[in-house]
């Protein structure tokens, strides 16, 4: 059997999906750390593996595959009987659309390289904090609607979805930057329940950090 590689930054959301979803599934997989500090993503050996320069990138059976999505429901479609994506096609919509509300719309616009940018553009000292929390606590406060008034323990119902995984590494992101979450009361009680499992416990950063 092939041996599966994850190429990996310990504080990247992207990652951080990735590695719950691994463990959820009870997937043996070796780390190969990124430092993006570094630019270590950035070294003509890394790209010639992921173009883009981004992590993660996994190596499982015998395929290389990038963005954390794309690779998230790529295990789920080869695992069905996962649940990370539901069976019914309507729901699947729903779970994917939570999931994209945080991957498309929230972590790009905080994204490491998009906020370095904005520093070479203002003198503002607090410029950075400033806008990570003004698009984290937007884009949650949308979250926090799409979840509504559901009574499930998770972000759909009762079972571990894709979008459970994309909702903990951003509440981590938020924490990270004083977010006041206190209006999110979905989000906070989802993400609690979350940290009690043993897979999301394994795959927080302070675990994994080199």
């Amino acid at each position: 059997m092939n041996e599966v590689v994850l190429y990996d930054y310990w504080r990247s959301s992207a990652s951080y999906r990735v590695r719950i979803a691994l463990n959820l599934l009870g997937v043996d997989y070796r780390t190969v750390p990124i430092n993006l500090l570094e630019g270590v993503h950035r070294t003509p050996d890394y790209l010639a593996l992921n173009p883009q320069g981004l992590v993660p990138t996994l190596v499982i059976n015998g395929k290389t595959l990038t963005q954390s999505l794309a690779i998230i429901e790529y295990l789920a479609e080869t695992r069905p009987e996962c649940g990370l994506l539901p069976s019914d096609i309507a729901d699947r919509q729903k779970v994917r659309a939570l999931a994209y509300a945080i991957a498309m719309d929230i972590h790009p616009i905080c994204n490491l390289h998009v906020v370095s940018h904005l520093m070479t553009l203002t003198d503002k000292t607090d410029a950075r904090e400033e806008w990570m929390k003004h698009f984290i606590t937007d884009g949650l406060r949308k979250l926090e609607a799409m979840i509504g008034n559901g009574d499930g323990a998770f972000s759909f119902g009762d079972t571990l979805t894709m979008a459970d995984l994309c909702l903990v590494p951003q509440v981590y992101n938020a924490r990270r930057w004083g977010v006041d979450l206190t209006a999110f009361k979905h989000i906070v009680d989802i993400d609690a329940r979350c940290a009690e499992l043993p897979a999301f416990q394994a795959a927080h950063p302070v675990r994994v950090k080199p």
